[in-house]
């Protein structure tokens, strides 16, 4: 497969480690890419869900691509998020083309980009961690739930349906949520003069022009590798947002859903057998 060279690549929000990561789908894009800047835009590993019994070989890979990234040149920003935060206490760590940082402010074509997490903006991470830990169980069963729930829909050859998706976008406090996430991260991008900000966390990629009475800035968000599936790409002095398509849907047949059944199986009756210990 012939690689795309890019100039600039951001992804965030992996969560490898759980249930609802497409390590597999992650891995398929990274074969197909020559970047010359990777930045992890937090939750790449998810530590506060980590599980002994469950790290399956794909989402080993992962780590070895991105390790190997940085051996062929690559230079690989790892910035922590709330997920990841313990490796928080290890931040400003360099390492040839690796760098493990909270944040980082990068000049494209003459212009700042200010690359971050967000979860700084998120006070149930910082005031009621549990709550948002048992969030994060929750969202992971959701996941899992809806990925049966799809493979139903498409043996009956209908449309997939998002349940998240469905529920972000009902509930009045999740969108208002959304929405003040984005303002304030502009609002302080744009105090700054920064003219990218670009962020993960809330797993809805965005490319979108915000102003307010002191100027203007790009906001951005790579989205996330459990539902969307998405990246953002850098290249030419233009923003792209990228959205995979895997390759067991191009040429999807009925061994292939067969193999999805049983993995869901095996996901759902692993994930009661943990928990019930």
């Amino acid at each position: 497969m012939k690689k795309r060279s890019v100039e600039l690549v951001v992804i965030s929000d992996v969560h490898l480690g759980t249930f609802g990561c497409h390590a597999t789908e992650l891995l398929e894009y990274l074969n197909s890419i020559k970047p010359k800047t990777l930045i992890l835009n937090g939750d790449i590993i998810d530590i506060w869900q980590f599980r002994k019994s469950y790290f399956p070989k794909s989402h080993l890979k992962v780590v070895k691509k991105l390790i190997n990234f940085s051996s062929k040149g690559t230079q690989v920003y790892y910035i922590t998020g709330n997920h990841d935060e313990m490796l928080r206490k290890f931040s400003d760590t360099h390492l040839g083309n690796f760098s493990l940082v909270n944040k980082v402010v990068l000049e494209l074509n003459g212009q700042k980009a200010w690359f971050f997490h967000g979860d700084v903006f998120d006070s149930s991470v910082h005031t009621a961690k549990w709550i948002a830990k048992l969030g994060g169980l929750g969202y992971d069963y959701l996941i899992l739930l809806n990925r049966f729930i799809n493979w139903c829909l498409n043996k009956m050859g209908k449309e997939p349906y998002s349940l998240s998706k469905k529920i972000k976008g009902s509930v009045k406090k999740a969108v208002k949520f959304i929405s003040d996430f984005e303002t304030t991260a502009t609002d302080i991008a744009i105090d700054n003069q920064y003219d990218f900000v670009c962020c993960g966390h809330i797993h809805e990629p965005k490319i979108l022009r915000k102003s307010n009475n002191k100027g203007s800035t790009l906001y951005l968000n790579s989205g996330d590798w459990i539902e969307n599936l998405t990246a953002l790409e850098y290249n030419r002095k233009k923003w792209k947002l990228y959205t995979h398509t895997p390759l067991n849907q191009i040429r999807e047949d009925d061994d292939e859903n067969i193999d999805m059944e049983n993995e869901l199986s095996q996901q759902l009756i692993a994930n009661i057998i943990f928990h019930k210990k």
